[in-house]
């Protein structure tokens, strides 16, 4: 490594993503694959991941707000972009003009957005997302009615273009739980109630990554993965789907120096060196998304060893044993916090009784992100 490489850096291998949407395509049969790049992609980039994902195969994106897809319009992405949580006043008129396909919730979202399309004077695309059991975002059955009238009227009017009816599973990571037949039911009986209203969608959709893994049945016309297309099972503990992580969470050895016997490390002395030995100083700290509750638990693999975090994680920085360190690691080796190996962010999860999605989600503050792979050096990342 040169002296311009960073101390801390997130490395997404888009490799694996192109391999994990194609991995998501086989599972969803003839339906066409949205991959979610939200948050960031997840925060492994959602304009490299967005790009990877559609060279694969995927056909459309989905986000949650309007500010994120326009995101990916000024990258120049011009598929399918679905934008599903937005508060009533959000930059609808943005969203229609860069052509943005608007969830709606509500019929004040709905409103909203028949707003910004008379004020633009262009059609709006609109999706409703339909509550079925998961109790967040989504119309509720009460005012389903009311969605359906004022939809009906604005289609007529050509205010806005109706192209799909989704919802979102609550148990999906449980794959037989009966609450996901239950969605199912309610889903296909809104789907019913819409048609009714003369309302056709184009497409529906409702399988999250666990469902598109394990419940072809619910494939419907699209998929809607999230995590999966980022290589980490929604159901760890039925299978890894042959999904490969993409992001490999890593810093360079900043010091290696003796600790004789008898001497504490890090705040508090919660560890004090059993017998003389050596550490090296891993500049990553819970404000680079080292959680603070992993002290003492977690080990870091440098080469191909483990080695043990002693003493307290700080907010810059963590300590490892090296022991008699006879691989001789030294400044500026490369220590692996999590990747796609050893250790896994699955492990980090278990450890801080969360999931694999907050782990990723971590890095933050000073961590750089750097790309590999083909899909990276072809796409000029």
């Amino acid at each position: 490594m040169s002296s311009a490489d960073p101390q801390v850096e997130t490395v997404v291998d888009l490799d694996a993503i192109a391999h994990n949407v194609r991995v998501l395509a086989d599972h969803a049969g003839g339906a066409a694959v949205m991959v979610v790049v939200k948050a960031d992609g997840y925060n492994h980039g959602a304009v490299p991941v967005a790009r990877a994902a559609l060279a694969a195969g995927a056909a459309e994106l989905g986000v949650t707000t309007v500010a994120e897809a326009l995101q990916l319009r000024a990258a120049g992405i011009d598929a399918p972009i679905l934008s599903w949580l937005n508060t009533s006043d959000a930059d609808y008129a943005a969203a229609v003009t860069a052509d943005i396909e608007i969830g709606v919730s509500s019929v004040a979202h709905l409103r909203a957005v028949e707003r910004a399309a008379r004020a633009t004077g262009t059609t709006a695309t609109v999706t409703v997302k339909v509550d079925t059991g998961l109790n967040r975002n989504g119309v509720s059955g009460a005012e389903y009615p009311q969605v359906l009238g004022l939809l009906r009227q604005l289609v007529d009017e050509r205010v806005v273009r109706f192209r799909a009816l989704f919802s979102h599973l609550a148990r999906a990571d449980e794959p037989q739980h009966p609450a996901i037949d239950m969605q199912r039911d309610r889903f296909l009986d809104a789907i019913a109630v819409a048609k009714e209203h003369g309302l056709e969608p184009e497409l529906v959709h409702l399988a999250n990554s666990a469902a598109t893994l394990t419940r072809p049945d619910l494939a419907f016309d699209m998929v809607r993965p999230g995590i999966a297309a980022y290589g980490l099972s929604p159901v760890p503990e039925i299978s890894d789907f042959g999904l490969r992580p993409a992001m490999t969470f890593q810093a360079r050895v900043a010091l290696v120096k003796p600790v004789a016997e008898g001497e504490g490390v890090s705040y508090g002395h919660e560890w004090v060196a059993p017998r003389a030995t050596t550490v090296a100083l891993i500049p990553a700290g819970y404000a680079d998304g080292v959680f603070r509750p992993l002290g003492g638990r977690i080990a870091v693999r440098i080469g191909d060893r483990l080695y043990p975090n002693v003493g307290r994680v700080c907010m810059d920085q963590l300590v490892v044993d090296l022991g008699d360190n006879t691989d001789g690691v030294r400044e500026g080796d490369t220590a692996v916090l999590f990747g796609p190996g050893r250790p896994h962010p699955q492990h980090w999860a278990d450890l801080l009784g969360t999931i694999h999605y907050e782990i990723v989600c971590s890095p933050r503050g000073r961590v750089v992100r750097r790309y590999v792979g083909d899909v990276a050096r072809q796409g000029g990342v």
